[in-house]
């Protein structure tokens, strides 16, 4: 019985990609959603589920107090410094996962400190 509970638990842990190498954070509050995340989360959602990214863990953040810069993206790769974009739309959001998931080539002119 033990035996079965723990096989399950890690199986929704993987499937969850809790122990992805690549986690994605796109900022969900009110403000975000306001200014377009919604729309960049499906893009992302819709790349994790249709084009084999089983190594991106994607998941919502919150106010990070830079209303100027959103909607941001924050791409956190093992070994890696995290990388945050700014202003993301659905277009940006599709060049993060062609160029920066993908091929690991981080988009520098979009980066915000």
């Amino acid at each position: 019985m033990i035996k079965k509970k723990r096989a399950e638990a890690i199986n929704r842990i993987l499937g969850k990609g809790y122990l992805s190498t690549k986690r994605v954070y796109v900022g969900m509050a009110t403000c975000e959603i306001a200014a377009g995340s919604k729309d960049v989360m499906a893009v992302f959602e819709n790349a994790i589920k249709n084009e084999g990214l089983t190594d991106v863990y994607l998941s919502q953040k919150g106010c990070a107090g830079r209303c100027n810069l959103e909607p941001t993206v924050e791409v956190v790769e093992e070994g890696k410094i995290p990388v945050k974009y700014g202003k993301v739309t659905r277009e940006m959001a599709r060049q993060i996962i062609d160029q920066h998931l993908k091929k690991g080539e981080v988009i520098k002119e979009w980066i915000i400190h």
